[in-house]
This record gives C-alpha cells, structure tokens and sequence, in this order.
C-alpha cells in the first residue's frame, strides 16, 4: 500500500476518532468538549476527500469508509449529545426525536454513496446537520433554550438531510 494514497484515508480516521472522543466527552458530561471535537471532526471530514482529490487517490473504499465515519461522528454522536444534554426529559418521545436524526443521517450516506454525483448534494449532508447540532449544544450551554424547540429543529434537520428536494453545489 502507498502512503500517499492512504493519506485522505488518515483524516478519515481521525474524523472517526473525534467522533468516538466526542462521545467519551458525552459519557463523562462534558458536553461542550463533546460539541467541539464533532465541529472539529466536521474540518477532518471537509479536507480528506479535497486531500484524495489533489493527490489524485480518489476510491471506492475511501468513499464507503468516508461514509461508515461519518454516521458515527456526525449521526451517531451528535444524537447521543442531544439525547443526554436536552432530550432525555422527553423521555421515549425524545429518543425517537434523536433516533430519527440518525436513521436519517444513515440513509442519507448509503443514498449518497449509490447516487451518480452531478455536483449538487441532494438534501443537506450530515456532515452539516452535525455540526449544526453541535452549534445548537454550544449555544445551549450558554443560554435557556427550549427542549421543544431543539427538538423541532432536530426533526426538520433529519427531514433536510433526505429530501430529495433540497438541492446544494458542493464546493
């Protein structure tokens, strides 16, 4: 195996590690710390496949193993933060609120990875709605916010990340 062309596959790895800190951060309450790592997991995510690009390493196994990454520190994590942040008051109502966010977030990579990309991402990637998860936990460890609210806002994320009508360029 080259070491150049398992470079992008490095950053990937490390946007996977930070998704797995984030969740440690979760068990151990810290939530802020949590929300930071997946913003910063999220940059990991945004230079591997530019990385494979400039390098010309662009594969298969990259993609797929790009995807499995992301539904853990984009999905899975962010979910979980929110569960354990907000959410667990809601009880049952509040787990499907986050389970939905992952479940979409899941379909969302696998439709990704069996579509022909014409340069538009059809609905809005994980990689975004994770982050912006993370935003709203930053932000809610600051200020009182509503559990209804986060909760909504979940909801129309899962619903932005697998609608087919929602059309954004890639840069």
């Amino acid at each position: 195996m080259k070491v150049k062309s398992q470079l992008p596959n490095m950053l990937t790895y490390l946007n996977l590690t930070l998704g797995l800190l984030a969740i440690v951060f979760i068990i151990s309450e810290q939530y802020v710390f949590s929300a930071l790592v997946i913003i910063l997991a999220a940059f990991m995510d945004r230079f591997d496949g530019k990385l494979a690009r400039m390098l010309d390493v662009e594969s298969e196994f990259g993609k797929e193993l790009d995807s499995l990454c992301d539904l853990i520190s984009f999905g899975v994590a962010p979910a979980i933060l929110m569960w354990s942040f907000h959410m667990t008051s809601m009880g049952v109502w509040g787990f499907a609120v986050v389970a939905l966010f992952a479940i979409s977030g899941a379909y969302r990579l696998a439709f990704f990875n069996i579509t022909e990309f014409d340069g538009f991402y059809m609905g809005i990637p994980i990689t975004l709605c994770g982050g912006i998860v993370a935003v709203m936990t930053l932000y809610s460890a600051n200020y009182t916010t509503n559990i209804y609210v986060l909760g909504f806002i979940m909801l129309l994320l899962s619903y932005a990340m697998v609608s087919k009508r929602i059309r954004l360029r890639k840069r």
